[in-house]
């Protein structure tokens, strides 16, 4: 059963991620839940635990990329594409060191 709860707190945590990452995109938005729901209907039955290991790492591995990589692009005109990073986004930029330090 912890399987089970595991599994649905992922599939929660995908359809939050969504909501943040297409935010007022309807089509990607849509897109998204249908192939959220999609593959989980698809792999519901599964009973092995190394499969449903391996298919909650892949659950996890694009959560962290929705969340971590996706900006959203608005087209303003013809040749020109607005982009609206997340808060979550912005980190501080570390300078480029071309010689790092050694560890001691």
């Amino acid at each position: 059963m912890a399987q089970a709860a595991k599994g649905l707190q992922l599939f929660k945590t995908l359809h939050r991620t969504r909501q943040q990452v297409f935010k007022n995109d309807v089509r990607a938005l849509e897109a998204a839940r249908i192939k959220i729901n999609e593959e989980f209907k698809n792999n519901k039955s599964e009973t092995s635990p190394k499969k449903i290991e391996e298919l909650m790492k892949i659950g996890s591995d694009v959560e962290l990329l929705l969340r971590t990589s996706v900006i959203q692009g608005i087209h303003t005109d013809h040749n020109t594409l607005k982009l609206v990073p997340r808060k979550d986004l912005l980190v501080e930029n570390v300078p480029y060191c071309d010689a790092p330090t050694q560890k001691q």
